[in-house]
């Protein structure tokens, strides 16, 4: 409604010969959702093959099918409901998502409290200096949404734009009701701090936390490094798929939530847990993947497990992608065994690393809407950008290897979806601390 009333407005002007200069400026260019030009849809041998089949592209993004013969097979709800406690597998609810009651403060309920300070670059070992991305002012991801890629590499995006800059954190914690400074408390990181989707989530811990259905725990809200996808700070911390997200979180972040708190974090990987939205879900598991010495525990809405690591890298050319798939360009070899200690050295270089690697000891919820995003950079038809596609592969994959995992399919819900999220949130808090002792 908004963009045809810009049309008729301008239409209007013109018509009495005043444009202001403002609407002579070009457009910015928006998200595609919808299959990219020059895309590879036909011919699933061939490199960056995009699948279409069950998509309805009457919605953008395109509507997908929880019951398509593509994905896992799974277990359909009552509209309303949510999996039983504890149960595993896959689940699809929707498309009614009324806010749980846990997301409601109560009297009598013992509060905690919030504790909040700041982080900054120069202070910083790991993302020092953080990266700035030169976009149109007001034009959010615009440099990267008219960029090209490396010629013959549909997946590997050339970011000119980008450069060493500052960045500023603020970091929340919240310390729950009662809890006696200097002993041992499990606790929670969640990435992208400060999001709406978190709005609720102090009401919920005090709830939860006084039913004795979660420990009482310390939760981390990390802002990220600021902008978004490949090019900027947030997009460098969180779609990396190695071992440096953690190492900063270890490293720089905990030791101030101690000292700012007065708490002690448990060293017990098992009362330890992560959370993330989007990117910053990709990265709560990437913390759990690299070191389940240190997380085993990790909570994701719409995960970006898909081709969004920048600056490109050779040995896992599809970056998050390359969890549950093969990276999906012209057949030869990937070399990811140089990431790391990341798949089993008996397995070829280039296959994915989850079916490659020996089962850990993660339990991992996570959540994914029917409208999530599907290709939403016009320039990237690498056919490794379909965020369903990519949760019900992930679902695949820990089911063949044994994981505890619970994944739910949402209808009539969007990226990071905000009723979703406040329909399921104490639900997955209870089953992500499932089997940890509570006082």
């Amino acid at each position: 409604m908004k963009r045809r009333l810009a049309v008729v407005a301008s239409a209007l002007l013109s018509a009495v010969g005043f444009t202001p200069a403002v609407l002579a400026q070009p457009a910015c260019v928006t998200q595609n959702m919808g299959v990219p030009p020059n895309a590879n849809t036909t011919d699933k041998t061939a490199p960056f093959f995009i699948d279409t089949t069950g998509l309805d592209f009457s919605t953008k993004p395109p509507t997908r099918d929880p019951m398509s013969p593509h994905y896992p097979r799974a277990t359909e709800l009552p509209d309303g409901t949510l999996p039983p406690a504890g149960a595993e597998g896959n689940f699809i609810i929707g498309p009614t998502h009324a806010p749980a009651p846990e997301t409601i403060a109560k009297d009598g309920v013992p509060k905690g409290t919030t504790t909040s300070f700041q982080m900054f670059s120069k202070d910083s070992v790991i993302y020092n200096p953080g990266l700035i991305r030169d976009d149109v002012a007001g034009c959010g991801n615009s440099s990267i949404m008219s960029t090209t890629t490396v010629p013959g590499d549909k997946s590997n995006m050339i970011v000119t734009t980008s450069h060493p800059g500052t960045w500023t954190r603020a970091v929340d914690v919240y310390v729950p009701a009662n809890y006696v400074r200097g002993t041992e408390v499990p606790f929670i990181v969640l990435g992208d701090g400060g999001s709406t989707a978190y709005k609720d989530l102090v009401a919920i811990l005090d709830n939860l936390i006084q039913q004795k259905r979660v420990p009482p725990m310390i939760a981390i809200q990390i802002g990220n490094g600021g902008q978004d996808a490949q090019g900027s700070e947030r997009g460098r911390e969180y779609d990396t798929v190695s071992a440096a997200y953690t190492q900063f979180v270890e490293r720089e972040v905990l030791p101030k939530v101690e000292q700012a708190t007065g708490a002690k974090l448990t060293k017990d990987p098992e009362g330890r847990a992560t959370l993330g939205l989007s990117s910053s879900g990709a990265a709560a598991f990437t913390m759990a993947w690299f070191h389940p010495e240190l997380y085993r525990r990790v909570l994701a809405y719409s995960p970006t497990m898909v081709n969004q690591q920048w600056p490109w890298d050779p040995s896992l050319r599809g970056g998050a992608w390359e969890y549950h798939s093969a990276w999906a360009g012209p057949a030869g070899p990937n070399l990811n065994v140089k990431t790391g200690n990341v798949i089993s050295p008996s397995e070829p270089p280039g296959s994915p690393l989850i079916p490659s690697a020996p089962t850990k000891p993660i339990r991992y919820w996570f959540a994914m809407g029917d409208q999530d995003l599907f290709y939403p950079n016009p320039t990237i038809p690498d056919g490794m950008h379909d965020w369903v596609l990519s949760a019900e592969l992930m679902a695949k994959v820990l089911a063949d290897k044994g994981y505890h995992y619970q994944f739910v399919f949402a209808r009539n819900s969007k990226h990071v979806d905000r009723p979703t999220v406040a329909q399921t949130l104490p639900h997955a808090l209870e089953w992500l601390w499932k089997g940890y002792p509570i006082p």
